[in-house]
């Protein structure tokens, strides 16, 4: 039976100062950065061992994969890092802090934005100064695909790709995987593997900081969901 764990990141500079973050780099606050560590030391205790790491290629996320790591003394395991895993494009909202952005728009359309399972946010444009398409470390693809903003399904789109290719085979041969990545893009692994319903997972929320262990039978099918630290 192989062993999948999630864990979002540990609180960002972003999430702390409240703001849109999405595929803005930005690093992990001092509680961010506990956060990693305690999780590690989580997984250490519960005796939990990996056989590959796969993060996104966000710094707040690879540096909670390498505190995890660390703290778990499993620092050497492969790691894959990929823009696949990113967080959810926010668009134009990213940077905005969102108490104000509720302020102008409205706390009901703010809250369509942020937890719609199919609703965009206003689009960046390509030739916008914050749009990705500026960032070299998606210049090896192709321009029709980096996104000016993405909703939970456009994220399930691009993350699942990844994990038919990549991540599933591991697990269907025996291998135990540990994923670092962002509140969204794990949102839409989880509504996948766990076959939640567009509106129900709406009202799914991923703890920053926290490592949710799933064993899979050989079909990849959800033998139980365990949540270290509660």
């Amino acid at each position: 039976m192989a062993k999948l764990v999630f864990i979002r990141h540990g609180q960002s500079q972003w999430n702390l100062s409240n703001q849109f973050t999405g595929w803005v780099d930005v690093d992990l606050s001092e509680k961010g950065v506990e956060e990693a560590k305690n999780a590690g030391k989580l997984i250490k205790e519960a005796g939990l061992e990996f056989d590959q790491a796969y993060t996104s290629v966000l710094t707040r996320a690879i540096k909670t994969l390498h505190y995890v790591l660390e703290e778990s003394d499993q620092l050497w395991i492969p790691e894959t890092k990929t823009w696949r895993l990113n967080e959810r494009h926010y668009g134009a909202l990213q940077g905005l802090n969102k108490k104000e952005t509720a302020e102008k728009y409205g706390d009901e359309q703010v809250h369509i934005w942020r937890r719609s399972y199919d609703t965009l946010p206003p689009l960046l444009k390509a030739t916008d100064e914050g749009s990705a398409a500026n960032d070299r470390r998606y210049a090896d693809l192709d321009p029709r695909i980096i996104p000016g903003g993405e909703n939970l399904k456009v994220t399930l789109e691009r993350v699942i790709p990844f994990w038919e290719d990549e991540i599933a085979p591991k697990l269907l041969d025996g291998k135990n995987v540990i994923i670092a990545a962002h509140g969204n893009s794990l949102r839409a692994l989880t509504k996948y593997i766990e076959n939640i319903s567009d509106a129900d997972i709406m009202d799914v929320e991923m703890a920053t900081g926290q490592p949710v262990v799933y064993d899979l039978d050989d079909k990849l099918n959800v033998v139980s969901k365990t949540k270290l630290g509660d």
